[in-house]
C-alpha cells in the first residue's frame, strides 16, 4: 500500500477519538509531502536537528509532534512552531520550554513522560516525581506552557499481558495527576501510548494518540 492508503487504512481502524501521529523521522521530505497531498497533517520527529531540517522545506500548516527525548539546550530551536512536546521528564525542561515559548510569544503544549516500561534505557518519571513537579513554586509560576497529559512507551517485549498492565499504569497515573492537578483543565486529556507494535492493545486500554512510523512509511531509511 502507498502512505496515503496506510494512513486511511489506520485512521478506518481507530476510533475518532485516537489521534495518529504519523511518525516521520529519518524519512525524506518527498515521503512527508506525499502524505501531506494526500490530506494528513499530524507528524512527529525525534530528532531535533532532522526536525529543524524539514520544517522550513515542507507546508507551515503542519502540526509537529516532538516525540523524542529533548535535551533543554536544544529547545529553542523548535519553540517557534512545535505544537506537542511529548517526552517531557524534568522540571528543568518544563523551565526551559516555558522560556522559550514566552519569548516566541507561544503556549507550547507538553505531555508528561512516565517510566512504565522494565528497559532502564527509557526515559520518564514516576508518580512522585511528577506530583512534585507539580506542587512546586516553580512550575505555578510557567504561564506559557500547557500540561496536555501524559505520556508512555511500553516495553518491547513479545508479552502482551506486560504491555497491557503497562498502559494500564500509565492510564492509572493519567487520572491520579487529573484528580489532583487537572480536575477543571479541560486541556489535560491525551494519553499518548501505543506505537506499531502494540497500538491495538494502547487503543483498549484508553490511549487517545498513537505515534506510528513503520507501519505508515515502511522500514527506517537510515
Amino acid at each position: 500500500m502507498s502512505i496515503n492508503e496506510q494512513i486511511n487504512s489506520f485512521l478506518q481502524e481507530i476510533p475518532e477519538t485516537v489521534k495518529l501521529v504519523a511518525v516521520s523521522k529519518t524519512k525524506p521530505l518527498e515521503a512527508i509531502q506525499k502524505a501531506y497531498d494526500g490530506g494528513y497533517r499530524i507528524f512527529g520527529e525525534n530528532k531535533v536537528q532532522e526536525l529543524v531540517a524539514k520544517q522550513p522545506e515542507l507546508p507551515n500548516d503542519i502540526e509537529w509532534h516532538f516525540v523524542g527525548h529533548l535535551q533543554s539546550n536544544k529547545v529553542k530551536y523548535i519553540a517557534p512552531f512545535v505544537s506537542l512536546m511529548h517526552a517531557v521528564d524534568s522540571l528543568k525542561l518544563l523551565k526551559e520550554i516555558n522560556k522559550q515559548a514566552l519569548k516566541n510569544k507561544r503556549t507550547i503544549h507538553c505531555l508528561l513522560q512516565f517510566h512504565i516500561a522494565t528497559e532502564q534505557s527509557k526515559f520518564g518519571l514516576n508518580l512522585e516525581e511528577a506530583q512534585n513537579i507539580l506542587r512546586s513554586d516553580e512550575y505555578q509560576q510557567f504561564d506559557n506552557i500547557q500540561i496536555s497529559g501524559v505520556m508512555g512507551m511500553a516495553t518491547f517485549t513479545n508479552d502482551q499481558e506486560q504491555v497491557r498492565q503497562e498502559f494500564r499504569q500509565l492510564k492509572f497515573f493519567f487520572g491520579q495527576l487529573k484528580k489532583e492537578f487537572f480536575t477543571n483543565d479541560l486541556n489535560f486529556k491525551e494519553i499518548s501510548m501505543g506505537m506499531t507494535g502494540d497500538y491495538k492493545i494502547a487503543i483498549e486500554e484508553g490511549s487517545t494518540m498513537i505515534r506510528i512510523g513503520t507501519a505508515i512509511f515502511g522500514d527506517r531509511y537510515r
